[in-house]
């Protein structure tokens, strides 16, 4: 697959600075500028997919008029995690 190439960036100096400044060793601007687009995409299809998720489950609460207060679902997690704690410290 040929590669692309993303449109230019006109940033302020102080911008370009900052991100020049958390550059790990042997990092380029570049590779830093690509890296953060992935983690920008990753991050906005798992939140338009959480909302989904989200929206489908209202709209199953309203067809089926089955709710669950916020506190049993607090303690539903919080007992998820006790067990997977109990299970990972055997």
């Amino acid at each position: 697959m040929k590669s692309a190439t993303l449109p230019s960036l006109r940033v302020d100096p102080e911008l370009r600075a900052a991100a020049e400044s958390v550059l790990e060793e042997g990092e380029t601007l570049s590779a830093f500028v690509e890296s953060s687009v992935r983690a920008q995409i990753h991050f906005r299809r798992t939140q338009d997919e959480f909302i989904a998720r989200g929206l489908a489950s209202r709209d199953e609460a309203k067809r089926t008029g089955v709710y669950h207060s916020a506190e049993d679902v607090h303690a539903e997690l919080r007992q998820m995690l006790a067990d997977k704690k109990a299970e990972l410290g055997k």
